[in-house]
């Protein structure tokens, strides 16, 4: 399972690198610690690290379900489209919050393909062992 611990330390490092990012903008748009209000471009940092983070709630345990009841490789690939759409997520979100949806739909179907389907592997094989 190579590639599923690749591509889960791969969101790992996008959720460090996004939480960077909020950081650098707190600095930028002089918002002290602990405020996480006062200026909009800064909350647009915070919130693509914060929905990231909800979201690894559902992509990492989903990523690994999937992958040991149907395929690393399968599992793998829509990882690689979770982080893409990221990506994507994050770059519009901070430009402009109206035009999240595509990124949004990039990371959160992959999310949910791997988790429903960890969920229907699980019930499988609990049904027909």
């Amino acid at each position: 399972m190579p590639y599923i611990d690749i591509v889960t330390a791969l969101a790992l490092i996008q959720f460090t690198v996004f939480g960077f990012k909020v950081g650098a903008a707190r600095g930028r748009f002089g918002v002290k610690a602990p405020a996480t209000t006062g200026n909009d471009t800064f909350e647009r940092y915070f919130r693509v690290q914060q929905n990231t983070m909800e979201l690894l709630v559902v992509f990492v345990p989903g990523l690994y379900l999937f992958s040991h009841y149907f395929s690393p490789l399968i599992a793998a690939a829509l990882g690689v489209l979770y982080l893409i759409g990221r990506e994507v997520y994050a770059a519009s979100y901070v430009k402009d919050p109206a035009k999240r949806s595509a990124g949004y739909g990039l990371s959160f179907l992959p999310a949910m393909i791997l988790l429903v389907g960890g969920v229907i592997g699980a019930v499988r094989a609990l049904v027909w062992t």
